[in-house]
């Protein structure tokens, strides 16, 4: 599943190939893709301009002149890119939009699990207060980061995945943030000494800047890229294997219904 730093490169693609373009017309291949919408909803975007493309945790908006937003999520296997040639879609295409030049901003979806829909700015509003702070924005602080994890009972690693606290940090960069601050992701979120706070606040901020810039140059579509390949990842799917750093074998269990990668020997 694409997780922030994929969603990421996903969006500063789009928004360099498309703000500033203009919709001739859009097209629904898929009903379920925008249920409960229907796809005569989609009319009012004829004419209308990309005017922004951006991010908040995984979901992506592309914002358009007039007040509109199309809000995306990728889910297992979505994509959203444009197209060259309308003419030439994929036959993944769930939903599509011909742009005045000849081209396409195509919702591809091998598995049809993403979403696309129409929403309001207050719907907007509304999905952005629910979720917690960006990581990779300056307000995320390592004060703010304390905050966060201060009184939880409950193991760090699952509380860096909660988007209601942090938006976007997924299962593989939770487990990558964790290896690089050398916290046990089983310990208490609330017993994170202050010192190792900070130096995993440094460490999300490091791991996903760092995959963002991979994910950028690497990846283009689910399947076409192993997410955080050229990353390099430090534990994530290296259960058996040698630690990088100290040598003793990678553990993996199971947190909240997700794999846990970890090293016990330099994890404390």
């Amino acid at each position: 599943m694409p997780e922030l730093p994929e969603v990421e490169a996903v969006v500063r693609r789009l928004r360099e190939a498309s703000v500033g373009a203009r919709i001739y017309s859009a097209h629904v291949e898929r009903r379920g893709t925008i249920a409960p919408q229907h796809p005569d909803d989609f009319g009012v975007l004829g004419g209308k301009t990309v005017t922004a493309v951006r991010r908040r945790a995984k979901y992506i908006f592309v914002e358009l002149s007039g007040g509109h937003c199309v809000q995306v999520h990728l889910r297992m296997t979505g994509n959203l890119y444009v197209l060259p040639d309308y003419r030439f879609l994929p036959a993944s295409a769930r939903v599509w939009f011909r742009l005045k030049d000849g081209r396409a901003i195509v919702f591809a979806d091998g598995r049809a699990l993403g979403k696309v829909n129409l929403v309001s700015l207050a719907e907007v509003t509304a999905l952005e207060a629910g979720l917690g702070p960006e990581p990779l924005e300056d307000a995320f602080t390592p004060a703010v980061l304390m905050g966060i994890l201060k009184n939880l009972r409950g193991p760090v690693k699952p509380a860096l995945m909660d988007q209601k606290r942090i938006a976007g940090i997924g299962n593989i960069y939770a487990s990558e943030a964790l290896w690089h601050a050398k916290i046990d992701p089983r310990v208490a979120a609330g017993a994170v000494p202050t010192r190792k706070v900070t130096v995993l606040h440094r460490a999300i901020v490091k791991v996903l800047t760092e995959a963002a810039a991979s994910a950028y140059t690497e990846y283009s579509m689910p399947g076409t890229a192993v997410e955080s390949e050229s990353f390099g990842v430090a534990v994530y799917g290296r259960k058996g294997e040698a630690c990088l750093r100290c040598g003793k074998e990678v553990l993996r269990i199971v947190q909240g219904g997700r794999s846990t990668f970890f090293c016990a020997g330099c994890q404390r």
